[in-house]
């Protein structure tokens, strides 16, 4: 993952702020690039633009080795802390990082970047968010768990000690537990003194729910509000 490899959509007018998002095991940037398309017929942050990087193709333990598209090796599904791929869930957070630097490089405020991401992506702008030596807006975390859990105390940075995260997840998913979101929420408000803004779907699996495209929209109406009127 030496350069940037995303489905990008611009900004519709001045570029005062991106979200960054992350998709999860299998998938592509391209199959969340739904949420831009809503913002912007809902004439929702205009001034954004929208970044969903394609995560790499690599060999994935509980896909029988086989390669698909990873942020990071997954070893099995009923226990999210065995054998964590910490080298690849680094690599992954640099890889998240350059493409922060790159929006600061093109004038984008830090304050005004958000990361997001989807199950193993949201696992990625967790980590990567709290990590980030750059204050950031806000992180969000869809359908995902706090991974590196022993590694969190000591690489988390200052600058984003306070940043507001956004968590949802659905309470009939089947391949990320919710028992793991809650345990990951309550870490983070507890021992990490976390800002987390908590959404739960009784009737939500695997997925994400137009309630939850609602609720993200107004947190991130607090996080960017448009700077030309």
């Amino acid at each position: 993952m030496t350069s940037v490899s995303a489905f990008v959509v611009p900004a519709a007018k001045r570029h005062t702020s991106t979200l960054i998002f992350l998709h999860g095991l299998g998938d592509t940037g391209n199959g969340w690039s739904s949420i831009s398309e809503n913002f912007r017929l809902r004439r929702k942050f205009d001034e954004c633009a929208f970044i969903f990087p394609h995560a790499p193709s690599i060999p994935i333990t509980v896909n029988m080795g086989m390669r698909m598209p990873g942020w990071f090796d997954i070893t099995s599904f009923g226990d999210i802390s065995l054998k964590e791929d910490e080298a690849g869930i680094m690599k992954s957070v640099q890889h998240l990082h350059k493409i922060i630097e790159e929006q600061i490089n093109k004038g984008v405020p830090s304050e005004r970047i958000i990361v997001g991401g989807f199950s193993q992506g949201g696992v990625i702008s967790l980590l990567g968010g709290m990590f980030c030596p750059h204050k950031l807006g806000g992180i969000v975390a869809m359908s995902t768990w706090l991974a590196l859990v022993d590694k969190v105390p000591s690489l988390l940075h200052d600058a984003n000690k306070n940043t507001p995260i956004f968590q949802a997840h659905g309470e009939i998913d089947n391949i990320v537990r919710h028992s793991w979101a809650v345990k990951s929420r309550d870490l983070l408000r507890n021992a990490h003194g976390r800002e987390i803004e908590w959404h739960s779907y009784p009737n939500l699996e695997h997925s994400a729910d137009p309630q939850e495209i609602d609720a993200l929209q107004k947190w991130m109406e607090q996080i960017i509000p448009p700077l030309d009127k």
